[in-house]
């Protein structure tokens, strides 16, 4: 049995929502909550109807599209609507569910529907373990967008965060824990040499012996080492030699 999903459509312009609305109504799991007119509303009622899907335009007035995109939980599926073909492939680059040019057919309209049933099941996800190509779209800082996990140099604990940095000396604020990553991340690959901290194997330099058997380690391009405490120490040999 199909999911019902909980649809808000979000147009500038009032004769394409009525459009859209009624191509909507040939889908029997969707249900259509609303519309707005503006980014604003839009996010209000997002989140004051529990919405889990949106029909988006992205040239708005004010807040566009994908600027509406940085404020959604990413458990929100998207899918933009647009005049325009310009923005495609950043659309998918934000990991928009699909991209639909104006006027909309019911068959690509059907295509799209159809896409989310193909949407894997959350929980299984969430606990599935990632390939080192893979890219994780999550809150990074106060937006959205993709972390592609071989970029990823170390993590290290921030409270109820992590802080991620990436081979381009960028470090990114995730509200991730550090078992949470360490149960996901590729083993192959990534090792936590501290209870406050991972690293991804591809960038170790060299290990240099501490005191109280623990050790230094080096990692490419980063001047500081990182202390890993002696617990860590046999598994990450192994992984050396």
């Amino acid at each position: 049995m199909s999911k019902l999903y909980r649809a808000i459509v979000v147009d500038d312009e009032r004769l394409a929502r009525n459009d859209l609305r009624l191509l909507l109504k040939n889908h029997k799991n969707i249900e259509v909550l609303g519309e707005a007119s503006n980014g604003q509303d839009a996010l209000d009622m997002i989140k004051d109807l529990e919405a889990d899907l949106v029909f988006l335009d992205i040239q708005m007035p004010g807040m566009n599209g994908f600027d509406v995109l940085e404020h959604i939980s990413s458990d929100v599926r998207v899918i933009f609507v647009t005049a325009f073909d310009e923005f495609a492939l950043r659309a998918f680059e934000v990991n928009a569910l699909d991209y639909l040019l104006k006027p909309v057919s019911d068959e690509r309209l059907l295509q799209s529907i159809e896409r989310l049933e193909l949407i894997p099941d959350e929980t299984e996800e969430a606990s599935r373990e990632l390939e080192y190509h893979d890219r994780l779209l999550l809150k990074l800082d106060t937006s959205l967008g993709f972390l592609k996990i071989s970029t990823i140099v170390c993590i290290t604990s921030a409270g109820d965060y992590s802080e991620v940095l990436c081979t381009n000396k960028k470090k990114v604020l995730v509200h991730k824990s550090m078992a949470e990553w360490e149960t996901r991340l590729p083993n192959a690959f990534f090792n936590r040499i501290h209870r406050t901290t991972i690293v991804n194997m591809e960038f170790v330099d060299r290990l240099e012996e501490w005191f109280n058997n623990s050790y230094r380690v080096y990692m490419k391009g980063i001047e500081e080492p990182y202390v890993m405490s002696r617990r860590y120490v046999t598994k990450l040999k192994q992984k050396l030699s």
